[in-house]
């Protein structure tokens, strides 16, 4: 939770009744600037800052990630996709009308990379369709690895959860991402990468091949054997 403070009422009033004098006047320091809600939709800008995930169901997902959200937090999701980390992983709890989280190596929802957990970086941004936002556990600052896809705005998650990013290509891949905790024959990401890297689609794994006909001879051959 976010915690704000305010100056009392008590001490507002005690620092207007106080003479002014300008040179004892502390320098006033600028206003942060705002923080956007706007996600540039093409991936030619910042390539640097866009994740590819390719998945087995055969779609590419492009997700514009934002350090100006999350800096840490996007460090990490680039750190790890660097390392190939996310290469076969699994989404391992996949809720309809929710949310597809994924980023478990060991597919069941407590495992982790080597790093150490995050500190949190809520912000203001809202869990809108698309948001790519960090899982944890029920402490703030467990983020580590494993990170969720919205397939509905969920604004009760706001500023609640490290909102650090927005789908910009390919939510219906996401749709298509298998249901359950776990599904029983999950999606994967088959690939993770930067789209600065311009890595190339992996091949479509090749169909099982159908088994082959027995013919009259090869009963034939067996009893005799």
């Amino acid at each position: 939770m976010i915690r704000r403070t305010f100056v009392s009422l008590a001490i507002g009033l005690t620092l207007a009744a106080a003479p002014s004098f300008a040179k004892d006047k502390a320098p006033v320091a600028p206003p942060a600037p705002a923080m956007s809600a706007y996600v540039d939709p093409d991936p030619s800008h910042d390539p640097d800052n866009v994740l590819v995930l390719d998945l087995s169901n055969g779609g590419r997902v492009l997700i514009r990630l934002m350090p100006q959200w999350a800096p840490n937090h996007v460090e990490r999701i680039k750190t790890l996709t660097k390392q190939g980390f996310y290469n076969g992983v699994i989404f391992h709890r996949v809720i309809d009308g929710f949310m597809a989280q994924t980023g478990d190596p060991t597919g069941t929802g407590t495992g982790g990379s080597q790093l150490p957990d995050l500190k949190a970086e809520f912000n203001y941004m809202p869990h809108v369709r698309g948001t790519v936002s960090m899982a944890r556990t029920d402490q703030p600052d467990t983020a580590n690895s494993q990170f969720f896809i919205v397939f509905y705005p969920r604004f009760a998650l706001d500023h609640r959860y490290t909102n650090f990013g927005r789908v910009i290509s390919g939510m219906d891949a996401v749709d298509t991402i298998v249901r359950g905790e776990p599904p029983t024959n999950p999606t994967r990401i088959v690939q993770a990468s930067l789209y600065s890297e311009n890595k190339p689609r992996p091949a479509a794994p090749a169909p099982a091949a159908a088994p082959a006909a027995i013919s009259a001879d090869m009963l034939t051959n067996s009893k005799s054997n």
